[in-house]
């Protein structure tokens, strides 16, 4: 048994599929037959091939998008692939010690990184940056085929398309997408990251039970073995014994049976049980996720993350790639109805073309709005795409990380001057398109009044709110456990931002986890919040749950939990309420 972060609540019992990567920490694997070797070697110089020919396009694209200075980062990536030495290193250790691929990269670029480790300049720390970045590339064109050594199956023993799969990896990166898009994907273990990691917002968004910070699972697990993943106590198991198995089948079976009892309520009005009116909107990535919206019954997509678009497209979207992305997923989500954000990569999310940065800590940096007034070009492009798209639905714009109002008034003068050129070329857009702030820094929240002055609307993202507010990274195991939203420092936030938006008369959601998690409704509908933006497999159970509750129950608890002093008594109290309104949903909360 392991132990470790519930990301995504349900019980799966299943096989494991186990997906190897250049820079996780694994026993060095060898080819399961001598004879494979040329295959071996072959595939390896396709995974190449293929990465020396997207840089190339990469190259080009990035000097007409971003500039020269930005292109020349990436002519280097083509002399990194096309090294010799490198290559040779790599046929050299598959051919004499019959490595896999994988397992040779890994060789190699442990090699690099033990050279570089005695150089103290910064250039040649940045270099060993540009080395990782092009094994990556060519390890992901390995990453998800078949491997040949210990630890895995080969020749087609286990066909993963044949069944669903629990995915065991280190980590899941948002540029994997596309290939795990070919996996039956029934469960998702991963040994780092937390309850937002790209891991836990893949899980989510697909109702995928999921546990995230098992350290050294990869190293336990071999492709086809059974496994167990509880996604709310967290708790992995590998290899389980027939009366175990039997224990967690029979849990699987009657949760994906309550879930199939409550996609039902998908044509039902969102009302509590004395007729408020409450309004329940997704969280998407992408098409499918609109389309899925869709199924359960969402009345919009209160948050569309357009960084997964540029984190899984081979080089930077333009303008026309943009706004036909955005159009699609506008025609494909319940009523037309899209919040879309802007960019808010950094911290755990970054692309290559905008630069490297070695920041101590990542979160608190170069990241989000600021990342897009560095890159006006970028920047003016994205609002321009979204603009347009504007025409094809009820649209919104939403811009992460405000901290300051200057920060605002900055933005919506883009937004002001990008209308201006758009109509000075002819070019249709949506004139009605609302901008909004997404609150998440402690700072907004404090200054909200002068905010909501200036903007049409409010999302309050929780997940960094929470972060920040208890100066714990949420995806770090030591301290994730203070990144706690059933908190008093939290609803007393929340409750000064909402008590702000209602004053003013300003629209108000909350997008964050906390919108999903039957406790937390509870209390924010309490509290006055009528807009929840969550993963789409929720909508259905927090449906259920607020017609399970009236208002005046649900201002009864918040009241209540305004007046406790800990999480823990927060927690149990929560708890006891949701058993007393609706019992059957506390397995779709974390434990």
């Amino acid at each position: 048994m392991f132990k470790g972060i519930a990301v995504s609540p349900g019980v799966v019992v299943g096989v494991a599929y186990r997906v190897d990567s250049v820079f996780a920490p694994t026993e060095k694997q060898t080819l399961a037959d001598p004879s494979l070797v040329d295959d071996e070697i072959a595939k390896f110089d396709h995974a190449v091939a293929v990465t020396s020919v997207e840089l190339e396009t990469f190259v080009q694209k990035i000097a007409q998008q971003l500039g020269q200075a930005e292109a020349e980062i990436f002519k280097s990536h083509l002399q990194i692939v096309n090294d010799q030495s490198l290559l040779s290193r790599v046929h050299e250790l598959i051919r004499t010690h019959q490595n896999t691929a994988i397992s040779a990269l890994q060789i190699v670029m442990q090699g690099f990184t033990a050279t570089f480790a005695q150089i103290q300049q910064d250039h040649f720390r940045d270099r060993l940056g540009d080395i990782r970045d092009v094994i990556s590339k060519i390890g992901s064109h390995l990453t998800l085929q078949p491997n040949l050594g210990p630890g895995t199956v080969a020749n087609g023993e286990f066909d993963h398309q044949d069944q669903p799969v629990i995915l065991v990896a280190h980590e899941i990166l948002p540029s994997q997408a596309i290939s795990l898009g070919n996996l039956v994907i029934a469960g998702i273990v991963t040994e780092i990251g937390g309850g937002t990691s790209h891991a836990a917002i893949l899980a989510r968004s697909r109702g995928i039970p999921a546990v995230s910070g098992v350290i050294g699972i990869t190293s336990q697990v071999t492709t086809g073995d059974h496994m167990v993943v509880d996604g709310r106590e967290g708790v992995v198991l590998i290899r389980p014994d027939s009366e175990t198995n039997s224990a967690y089948r029979k849990l699987q079976r009657e949760f994906f049976n309550l879930k199939d009892r409550l996609i039902l309520n998908r044509d039902l009005p969102s009302i509590s049980s004395d007729g408020t009116q409450v309004e329940l909107l997704a969280n998407i990535n992408n098409v499918t996720d609109a389309q899925t919206a869709m199924t359960v019954g969402a009345t919009g997509v209160g948050l569309l993350r357009t960084e997964y678009l540029f984190l899984t497209h081979q080089d930077v979207p333009d303008e026309e790639e943009q706004y036909q992305y955005y159009r699609q997923i506008i025609e494909d989500a319940p009523n037309k109805t899209v919040t879309i954000r802007t960019l808010d990569l950094g911290g755990d999310k970054t692309v290559p073309y905008l630069g490297r940065r070695n920041e101590p800590n990542p979160f608190m940096g170069w990241r989000s709005i600021r990342l897009s007034f560095e890159h006006p070009r970028l920047f003016e492009r994205q609002i321009r795409a979204i603009l347009r798209s504007g025409r094809h639905g009820r649209v919104s714009m939403l811009f992460p990380m405000i901290t300051r109002l200057e920060e605002l008034r900055q933005v919506n003068l883009i937004v002001e001057e990008t209308k201006r050129n758009l109509r000075r070329e002819g070019v249709p857009f949506g004139e009605n398109v609302k901008t909004g702030v997404m609150v998440e820094v402690p700072a907004a929240a404090i200054c909200i009044d002068a905010i909501l002055r200036e903007t049409d609307f409010i999302s309050i993202g929780s997940n960094d709110l929470i972060q920040y507010l208890n100066a714990a990274d949420r995806d770090n195991p030591k301290v994730a456990h203070l990144c706690e939203p059933l908190s008093p420092a939290i609803f007393k936030v929340l409750q000064m931002v909402l008590e702000a938006c209602q004053r003013m008369g300003t629209p108000v959601t909350l997008c964050g986890e906390m919108a999903g998690q039957p406790r937390s409704v509870l209390t924010l509908f309490g509290l006055g919040l009528r807009r929840f933006s969550m993963s789409p497999a929720f909508v259905p159970t927090i449906k259920e749950l607020l017609s399970s509750v009236t208002t005046a129950q649900a201002e009864r608890f918040a009241h209540h939990v305004l007046q406790l002093k800990t999480s823990e008594e927060i927690r149990g109290y929560l708890t006891s309420r949701l058993r007393e309104v609706s019992s059957t949903l506390e397995v779709f909360d974390s434990a």
